[in-house]
């Protein structure tokens, strides 16, 4: 769970609005450190083979779909999400590599 200005953001409510998007293939919000907000979104974003997609057309896809809160407020493209054992997405995988690039 993401805790941004004091609302409970579930990351996968975020996921599933991008999984509808035709162009995108997997994707992954996480709670990234805001000195503001507490946290704010972070997407990831797989897209289909051929697809492109800009971080604005991204924000503006769940601008229509979620309440203003829970919209990401950065959007990072990758070739491939770090996932579990089990197939899912690896949430704190993403969170600590966010975390290590703050440090740097």
């Amino acid at each position: 769970m993401i805790l941004s200005s004091g609302f409970n953001v579930y990351p996968r409510e975020i996921d599933e609005v991008m999984y509808t998007h035709p162009k995108v293939l997997r994707a992954c919000a996480v709670g990234v450190p805001d000195e503001k907000r507490g946290e704010s979104v972070k997407l990831f974003i797989v897209l289909k083979p051929g697809a492109t997609m800009t971080e604005s057309e991204a924000i503006d896809y769940c601008k229509v779909r979620l309440s203003a809160y829970k919209v990401p407020k950065y959007v990072e493209f990758i070739d491939e999400l770090p996932l579990t054992a089990i197939g899912k997405p690896d949430r704190k995988v993403l969170k600590q590599r966010e975390l290590e690039k703050l440090k740097s």
